[in-house]
């Protein structure tokens, strides 16, 4: 008799967690708030990519509990919204006086990195010019030498806009993503209201954008991500250091920021956060939890809820990655020229003859050792030729 009723609870056993198993899938408890807690990290870098104005079309998603969370330990022991690690590291060389700064902006290092997808096509055709030049090179040697991934030094020369005002960002599709992703998220937050009269997935729709609006809008944003001066009239050089291909040319003209302010500019802030700010973070972060807690008694309609998190985490996913051009972030440049040789030093030796101190500036970045003295005496003649100028 033992081992009968041994196999019915089992089989009893077995049927009650198949059917909290089919209850979870068809109305999921929980899930969203657990999903709250993760990807902080991703809203944070949405929010350094569009913040700094009045709307900043960053959308309710999962991750905003974790974000402001970390909001407040980063206002009050860093005193910093903006990340302080720029995702990637490059350095700003003064083209008159050499002095090199490594960068700590987000918007400077973002612009370093995607330089590949915003260069203008003369820069494209250069470095196939090189590429290919190189590669006939290596074939001479090896018929089966592969092509190579990267060859010689590029230096292309921008010049601020005379007529747009620096540190004004222009929209782009990243931008506008955000707000056609608001409005489907309430689309699809609208729904079960409109079938059974359930408002509460839209009211939490509803408050979390509200939340996530208020947070972008903050304008602390602003002055951490331009805390630089304006009106500069040095020459800049924005380049991944020695090793890399490509070097980023900024021209004097007194309209342009000032690059070498911008990339210590976080750090050489007043550390003194507002009371404002961190009363604000701390208010929201209040608000953000309170949203989490509301959340939990959602027990219908689950899966529409689950849908407007999960729109939110793939726009936010798209912005923090996506590729974006200089006036997109406040800088906005002119295509000037482009140099390039498969020899860096050709390339230097030519942007010295055009742009007198600039390539002096580099050398020492891209040829740290002794020069040949060939080399010394092929810039030496440069520098005596700039001073009779």
């Amino acid at each position: 008799m033992a081992p009968l009723l041994t196999t019915i609870n089992t089989i009893s056993n077995s049927s009650t967690t198949s059917g909290e198993l089919k209850t979870q899938w068809i109305q999921p408890t929980d899930v969203f708030t657990v999903l709250l807690l993760l990807g902080g990290d991703i809203v944070g870098k949405a929010l350094a990519q569009l913040a700094g104005g009045r709307f900043t079309p960053v959308t309710f998603s999962f991750g905003w509990v974790a974000y402001t969370v970390s909001a407040i330990v980063s206002a009050v022991g860093e005193n910093k919204l903006m990340p302080t690690n720029p995702d990637c590291p490059c350095k700003i060389i003064n083209g008159r006086s050499g002095y090199v700064v490594e960068n700590m902006s987000w918007i400077l290092g973002r612009i370093v990195r995607d330089f590949d997808s915003w260069s203008n096509s003369a820069t494209k055709k250069k470095r196939h010019e090189i590429l290919e030049t190189r590669w006939a090179e290596l074939k001479s040697k090896d018929p089966l030498a592969k092509r190579p991934a990267k060859a010689g030094l590029i230096v292309t020369v921008y010049s601020p806009k005379i007529k747009i005002s620096a540190g004004i960002p222009e929209r782009d599709i990243i931008y506008w993503s955000g707000v056609f992703t608001m409005f489907l998220q309430l689309t699809v937050a609208t729904i079960p209201f409109t079938l059974s009269g359930d408002w509460s997935i839209l009211g939490i729709t509803v408050a979390g954008t509200i939340l996530a609006l208020t947070t972008g809008s903050l304008p602390r944003w602003k002055e951490e991500k331009w805390a630089c001066r304006t009106h500069s009239n040095d020459v800049y050089a924005l380049t991944k250091g020695n090793g890399s291909q490509n070097v980023i040319v900024i021209l004097a003209n007194g309209h342009g920021l000032n690059i070498e302010d911008l990339a210590m500019g976080q750090r050489d802030m007043d550390s003194t956060v507002q009371s404002t700010t961190r009363a604000s973070i701390l208010g929201l972060s209040i608000f953000w939890v309170l949203l989490l807690i509301t959340a939990t008694g959602v027990k219908l309609n689950t899966w529409f809820l689950l849908a407007v998190g999960g729109i939110g985490i793939l726009q936010n996913i798209f912005v923090a990655g996506a590729p974006r051009r200089p006036e997109n972030f406040g800088i906005h440049l002119e295509y000037v020229e482009v140099f390039g040789c498969p020899k860096a030093m050709q390339t230097l030796l030519e942007v010295e003859e055009k742009y007198p101190s600039l390539g002096r500036a580099l050398l020492s970045e891209f040829f740290p050792g002794k020069l040949r003295c060939d080399e010394i005496e092929t810039w030496e003649g440069l520098s005596e030729k700039a001073k009779q100028v």
